[in-house]
């Protein structure tokens, strides 16, 4: 955080949970550069709308715990917990949405015609034989 070389202000105990909060701090600061590069004017398919208010709430909400942590309030015992609960919440129906896009789909049509083609009938077999048979002139019947 500081130069190596300078008297730190803060005891060292607390050194992980600084460079933790620094850490959120520039992933926070990341979300919030993306939300303000995305250009509200630009239309989006509805999920893809979904997916940017979800993040700009999550991105939001995030800010406010850090706020809460700053003026030493646990975060945990606050209402914004439950919060941060729901978006995730939402984020993962979200993520069933859109892994049931990409999910395979079946070809009813295509499916029925490999079934069909794929069940063999005698029956079909002897009337095709005698159509060919007829056709080219050959009148032989089939026992």
């Amino acid at each position: 955080m500081a130069d190596d070389g300078v008297a730190e202000d803060y005891p060292t105990e607390i050194e992980e949970n600084l460079n933790d909060f620094d850490s959120s701090v520039g992933s926070v600061q990341n979300m919030v550069q993306t939300l303000v590069s995305v250009s509200r004017s630009d239309k989006l398919d509805p999920l893809d709308q979904a997916k940017l208010d979800l993040m700009s709430a999550y991105a939001l909400n995030s800010m406010f715990w850090m706020y809460l942590v700053t003026q030493g309030v646990n975060p945990k015992d606050h209402a914004i917990k439950q919060e941060l609960e729901r978006i995730r919440t939402y984020m993962n129906k979200i993520k069933e949405i859109t892994d049931k896009r990409k999910a395979a789909r079946l070809d009813k049509d295509a499916a029925s015609r490999f079934v069909r083609n794929a069940l063999w009938d005698a029956e079909d077999k002897k009337r095709k034989d005698t159509t060919e048979h007829s056709r080219k002139g050959k009148h032989t019947r089939f026992s």
